[in-house]
């Protein structure tokens, strides 16, 4: 049974960093890429950043570009996303994912079936 537990968020600060973690169970880290999402009540859940298969390219929406990375250890089993220089329109719950990366493919429309999700966790961003 895969499991996808995340940890990390709180509230920060508009300039601020905060890192979220998220440790994969029962899935052999490196057979699938890995990625974050967000969501808030207006808007639908979206990709921001994903790491492809392997760990060999990154990728970040426009939104979040220069300004958030992600990264993985593979010992641990473990995905990052350190947000930096955050912005009050980065609240929102974020959700892990392990599945498809799809950023890189123009018009990808993402199925919530493909993938194991996190639980999700808030981040609030104050200005």
């Amino acid at each position: 049974q895969v499991q996808v537990k995340q940890s990390g968020g709180g509230s920060v600060q508009a300039g601020g960093s905060l890192r979220l973690s998220c440790t994969i169970f029962g899935l052999e880290f490196d057979d699938r890429a890995m990625g974050w999402f967000r969501q808030t009540p207006t808007k639908e859940r979206e990709e921001i950043s994903c790491i492809t298969r392997g760990g060999g390219r990154t990728y970040y929406s426009d939104s979040v570009k220069d300004r958030f990375i992600i990264s993985k250890d593979t010992d641990k089993n473990t995905l990052y996303l350190s947000m930096n220089n955050v912005e009050p329109e980065d609240t929102a719950t974020y959700y892990c994912a392990a599945g498809v990366c799809g950023l890189w493919k123009p018009g990808f429309q993402y199925s919530p079936d493909d993938y194991y999700w996190g639980q999700g966790t808030q981040v609030t961003v104050s200005s």
